[in-house]
């Protein structure tokens, strides 16, 4: 007998961390999107190189934790699964949608605050789907220690992520993202027509504060 998995919609609280501004107004917004078993809050230390003035700093968690260490009972989160995946990426990115318009109107920001986005690892498929399937406005999208998702149809979503002012970031020792399938995911999007900028560091997988540096002045 087969029997089928079925869906209801609930309310649940999800998680997020804030790094303000260290002083002044907010003149821009970054969301930050973590890797496999992190946590928002302590994915936010790697952003320490650039807080500073006017800069408003979002951590979104995961929907999904998990015990990392059950030793010493360390968790951490993800974003999904490929078990029912499809509905996982309907929730992940009506979230960040959510949380997006939370930011702007808790924070009484301006429609035209310049946003950036960075997704690391995991968070870079997570990202590239929240820029194709979502609503929200987005100025830059840092993909950092990954490539877009293979499944992801460019020519579908073409325009939003043609203005998506994609940026690759990747070390050139990353232990976990090979010099091949990063130049396989250039030339999928070259083929696409949809612009982007590459950058690298020498370093593995991992957030680089110099890097991340420049890329915030830029």
């Amino acid at each position: 007998m087969d029997i089928e998995p079925q869906h209801i919609t609930i309310e649940r609280r999800v998680r997020y961390a804030v790094l303000g501004p260290s002083s002044g107004p907010v003149s821009e917004v970054w969301f930050a999107l973590h890797g496999y078993n992190q946590l928002a809050h302590r994915f936010l230390r790697y952003f320490q190189p650039i807080h500073q003035t006017g800069r408003l700093i979002i951590a979104a968690e995961g929907l999904h934790r998990q015990y990392v260490d059950h030793g010493t009972r360390k968790v951490g989160a993800s974003w999904m699964t490929s078990e029912d995946r499809l509905t996982d990426i309907e929730d992940y990115v009506a979230y960040l949608d959510r949380l997006y318009a939370h930011v702007f109107e808790s924070q009484n920001l301006p429609f035209d605050v310049p946003v950036h986005a960075l997704g690391f690892s995991q968070g870079v498929h997570t990202l590239c789907r929240w820029v194709a399937f979502g609503i929200s406005r987005i100025d830059r999208t840092i993909l950092w220690g990954g490539t877009p998702p293979p499944d992801l149809d460019l020519a579908a979503h073409h325009l939003r992520l043609s203005i998506a002012n994609l940026q690759l970031v990747n070390g050139e020792e990353d232990q976990f993202v090979s010099e091949d399938a990063i130049q396989k995911q250039k030339n999928r999007l070259m083929e696409a027509d949809i612009p982007f900028k590459s950058h690298s560091y020498r370093g593995g997988h991992r957030i680089d504060g110099e890097m991340l540096r420049h890329l915030a002045s830029d």
